[in-house]
Parts: structure tokens; C-alpha cells; sequence
């Protein structure tokens, strides 16, 4: 259950008590009543400040209030969605869990760093591995794209060197070919500027379409794509892990030093062998 599932997460990050660790089922009725009578409405996923304050307006504060309230009068107050969030506290699965979304116009990949760039090195980089991963999406939902666009920007408060460089490459037909989209993204270094701050850079791929869509003479296929050098990469990583392989910098073993900080990250303990949850018998 979509709203169960977030509640918990959201309770092991909240609650010392819990040990960082809340399965919705386990937890006894008493210390579910508490919590729920303790969480205001607005920490529901789907329920911002607005509907928060029109629910106040009901005497509907916290979850409690919420889950104890008549469904179909809040189905027709406010939406069927109201009304399944109602029942999911309730137990009853009514929303599904979110899917990832079918690929439609264009694909962006785009961080701001930790630690800025100052050099084409480290720009070839990220260029390089943005545009592994808009391979690997690509390739995911059998599509191709024909323009890559790149660009690279510094941070907004950095009025003394700002700049914003872009560069918009036709590749040479429909493609998920990994070297040809590193290859495009690469297009955008000349213009950058060694020795500026850059805080954030990307690559957005467009012109998508099915993969297969527009038929390509003989003479003119891509031989690394024939190869399928993507999804051959793509089957390394998930068996040896993210940073097993990659194309010129983007392989590089060591994590790069301008990602984005993930010190306060929760462990996770389902997805991952080196995090699982110990436990000591006392």
C-alpha cells in the first residue's frame, strides 16, 4: 500500500525510537494509534499546506482524524483520490505504487556538483557519464533519439564569471549508441573556460522515437550500435556494480569528487548486500 509505505519511511526517519526502522505491520495497534494521532494531515504523501488547511476546516488535523473520517462525504468534497488515501490508512490498497514514466518528448540529465568544475577534464566527465545513462534509458525503452543538446552553466550568485555555454548536436541518425551520444555531449567542451566555476551541467536528448522507426541503409549503420556495446555495458554494471565499466572518463574507477553529497542518506537495507540491517544480540 503506496500511502502505508511512505508513512513508514517517513516514521523511521522521525521516530528514534524505531531504530530507524518501521514495518507498518509489525508495529502494535497502541503505537500506531499514537503515531497517527501525532502526524498533522500535510505529512501525507499527496496532501500539501492547501488541502491541509481544508481539511482543518473539517476538524480533520492528523492522520487519526483522517482515517476515522466518512470517505465518500471527502470523495465528494474533494477527489476520488481523497477518498483512497482515506482507505489506505484504513489497509486497503487503493493507489499503486509509481512505475517509471514511459519516455515521451525528451530525456534530461542534469546535477548540480559539490564540488564546482574548473577545467575541460572534469567537464568531459560528466559529459561522459550523462551521456552513458541517456544510453541505458534509451536502450531500457527501446527508443532513440536524433539531437542532443549539452550545456553547462555557474551558479547564479557568481556574478564575477558567469557564463553558460551550449552546444546542440544532430546526430547522424536515430541512435542509443552510447560513443555516438558521448561523442555529441563532448561538442560542448571547447566552449568551456578553464579556470570558471561551474556548478551544474547536463545533456537532454530529443527527437525520440521507437527504436526501429526509421530504417537505415546497410553503409550507413553504426557499427558500434550492431555491436550493442550499450546494452552489453549496461549487463557489466548490474552484475559488477555502477562503477564496474564506462566509456573514456565516465570509467573512471574512483567516485568523482564534484557528485552530489550523500552523507545523511538512509541506509538501504533491502536493495543493497553491504547495508543490511545488523543486529546484535545483547
Amino acid at each position: 500500500m503506496n500511502t502505508l509505505a511512505k508513512l513508514s519511511n517517513q516514521c523511521a526517519k522521525k521516530f528514534r525510537n524505531l531504530g530507524g526502522v518501521c514495518v507498518w505491520d509489525a508495529v502494535t495497534l497502541e503505537d500506531r494509534e499514537q503515531l497517527l494521532g501525532r502526524l498533522p494531515t500535510v505529512e501525507i504523501w499527496g496532501i500539501g499546506p492547501r488541502l491541509a488547511k481544508r481539511l482543518m476546516g473539517l476538524g480533520i488535523r492528523t492522520m487519526k482524524d483522517l482515517r476515522d473520517a466518512d470517505a465518500v462525504m471527502l470523495r465528494n468534497r474533494f477527489s476520488i483520490v481523497m477518498m483512497r488515501t482515506v482507505l489506505e490508512l484504513r489497509g486497503t490498497p487503493c493507489i499503486p505504487m509509481e512505475e517509471e514514466h514511459e519516455i515521451k518528448g525528451q530525456l534530461i540529465f542534469s546535477r548540480s556538483f559539490s564540488t564546482p568544475i574548473t577545467d575541460t577534464h572534469g567537464m568531459e566527465q560528466v559529459l561522459g557519464i550523462y551521456a552513458e545513462q541517456a544510453s541505458a534509458r534509451l536502450h531500457k525503452h527501446q527508443r532513440q533519439a536524433k539531437v542532443l543538446t549539452a550545456w553547462a552553466m555557474t551558479s547564479y550568485y557568481n556574478t564575477n564569471d558567469s557564463h553558460q555555454p551550449a552546444v546542440t548536436v544532430a546526430l547522424p541518425g536515430p541512435t542509443a549508441d552510447p560513443l555516438l551520444l558521448t561523442r555529441a555531449a563532448k561538442a560542448l567542451l571547447p566552449k568551456i573556460l578553464d579556470g570558471v566555476k561551474y556548478a551544474r551541467a547536463g545533456i537532454v536528448v530529443t527527437d525520440i522515437r521507437p527504436t526501429g522507426a526509421q530504417e537505415t541503409f546497410e553503409p550507413f549503420v553504426n557499427a558500434h550500435e550492431a555491436k550493442e556495446i550499450g546494452p552489453l555495458i549496461q549487463k557489466i554494471k548490474q552484475r559488477h556494480g555502477v562503477n564496474a565499466v564506462g566509456l573514456g572518463l565516465a570509467g573512471m574507477k574512483t567516485g568523482p569528487e564534484w557528485t552530489m553529497r550523500r552523507d545523511m542518506m538512509s541506509p538501504r537495507y533491502t536493495t543493497h548486500w553491504d547495508e543490511l540491517l545488523t543486529v546484535h544480540a545483547s
